[in-house]
């Protein structure tokens, strides 16, 4: 019976060796006890000598996969070890075989240690304890880590840290990097009180950038665990910005301001005075209008003999005020070229006329609109018809072709087909210039092609009857 003590410094290294010298003699597991250093020792464990390491292969995953595992706590992970260790000589791919029920339990342990490795990261605060003349920066930290991981994470810290000298005080370790020299010293530490007169000034700014709006308190809780709260100054500020979380949102909902961004009302100050009482601009049909820079209306001759009829304006064409001038209206112009039609001779507008989307970081991603927002747009769309009174529509994609026809049906098997509007003009349904641009490029931008060399020939066929 062996019995192997491991420290607490350098618990992998002397784990590693120990069960090097069992395994290449081929120890069993039951023949064998773990015990960090300062446990008491079990009844019929034996300070047996361990025999002589021999030569052995272990599998590449495997040291790293142990590195991680002896610094977990848990009961009993260094036997699991040895024993997944001694099976690692007759079945080498037996790490890859995450169903097999030890192999699932190490990576467990292994994911707890990356874990609180993570927490540290994000957790460990330094205070700045530079005495007066020193050539180099000082500072201390307290952190209270749930596993043995000082020494894996101590790197980082000195990759991260090292123009300075720095402490990282455990309740069971002290770590220094001093002078460029990183160390390790084992013994049991009380709690450091850390204050400092920057406190103050940190817990006004959380409380300052605290969004109660965004607020979500599992979340929060699940990333930042209440263990951690007692060793951040901010800590005590969470429950009362939290009980008040929703009367502030209430507050910022009152005051949000409802005039548009400088940016759109520079935009909005181009545009030509309109007489009119419905004017466009001032259409409050549905609540796209409050999001948009500007309504983008049809472009092209008022006596054309095709129409062709999108979606909506996009990014581009919301601050440009022209519709057709982003991506899709750049491609669409070029398989409109290809199928031999002149998009100068068309009118070129979209079923709904202001731009749908949401915000993500400085972009405003394109959302599609919805059956309300579409009805609401048809009374513009009826107008612009009713002005042009053209030959032939082109109905580009199933926004587009719903709005003219009425009909929602599915749009592929509609493509090439020829459907009246709901004035009673042919109207022929096709695919969106977009669609060439999310993917199946070929297919979607020969469909189009043939679609709009289609209507170049009723064009053609119209002009000579």
């Amino acid at each position: 019976m062996y019995s192997v003590t491991l420290p607490r410094l350098g618990t992998y290294a002397a784990w590693r060796d120990a069960a090097r010298a069992l395994c290449s003699n081929g120890v069993p597991a039951d023949a064998v006890t773990w015990r960090m250093e300062g446990e008491a020792q079990g009844l019929f464990d034996a300070d047996t000598p361990l025999p002589p390491a021999g030569e052995m292969t272990v599998p590449a995953t495997f040291p790293q996969l142990a590195k991680l595992v002896c610094a977990n706590r848990t009961a009993g992970v260094h036997d699991l070890l040895y024993r997944v260790l001694l099976r690692c000589r007759d079945t080498p791919r037996l790490l890859s075989n995450r169903a097999d029920p030890q192999v699932q339990q190490l990576e467990v342990w292994a994911k707890n240690i990356r874990r609180d490795m993570h927490k540290m990261k994000a957790f460990v605060r330094f205070r700045d304890v530079t005495p007066q003349g020193a050539n180099r920066r000082q500072f201390i930290s307290w952190f209270e880590p749930d596993h043995r991981i000082e020494e894996l994470i101590a790197s980082f810290f000195n990759r991260r840290f090292g123009d300075m000298d720095w402490v990282i005080v455990t309740p069971e370790m002290t770590t220094r990097f001093e002078g460029g020299t990183l160390s390790h010293e084992v013994g049991t530490n009380s709690r450091l009180d850390l204050s400092d007169e920057t406190e103050e000034l940190w817990r006004t700014y959380y409380a300052n950038i605290f969004n109660p709006a965004r607020l979500k308190i599992k979340a929060m809780q699940s990333e930042m665990p209440k263990k951690y709260w007692k060793n951040l100054p901010e800590a005590d500020l969470i429950p009362g910005l939290i009980a008040g979380a929703q009367a502030r949102v209430e507050q910022m909902q009152r005051e949000a301001p409802t005039l548009p961004s400088p940016q759109a009302q520079r935009i909005l100050n181009r545009l030509p005075e309109r007489a009119e009482p419905d004017d466009i601009q001032g259409c409050t049909r549905c609540p796209l209008a409050k999001t948009a820079t500007q309504a983008v209306l049809g472009a092209g001759p008022t006596d054309a003999r095709l129409m062709i009829v999108g979606e909506q304006p996009g990014d581009t064409e919301d601050l440009s005020g022209r519709p057709f001038e982003g991506p899709a209206g750049q491609m669409f112009d070029r398989v409109a070229a290809d199928a031999g039609l002149d998009r100068n001779t068309a009118y070129v507008t979209n079923a709904v006329k202001h731009f749908k989307f949401t915000p993500r970081g400085k972009r405003r991603i394109h959302q599609s609109p919805n059956k309300t927002e579409v009805d609401a747009c048809r009374f513009w769309l009826s107008r612009e018809i009713t002005q042009v009174q053209p030959v032939l529509i082109i109905a580009l994609g199933a926004t587009a072709a719903r709005a003219l026809t009425g009909n929602d049906a599915p749009l592929m098997p509609r493509c090439g087909q020829i459907e009246q509007s709901l004035e009673g003009l042919p109207v022929l349904i096709t695919v969106h210039p977009s669609a060439i641009l999310r993917g199946d490029t070929e297919a979607m931008r020969g469909r189009l092609r043939r679609d709009l060399e289609a209507a170049s020939d009723m064009l053609a066929q119209a002009a000579r009857t």
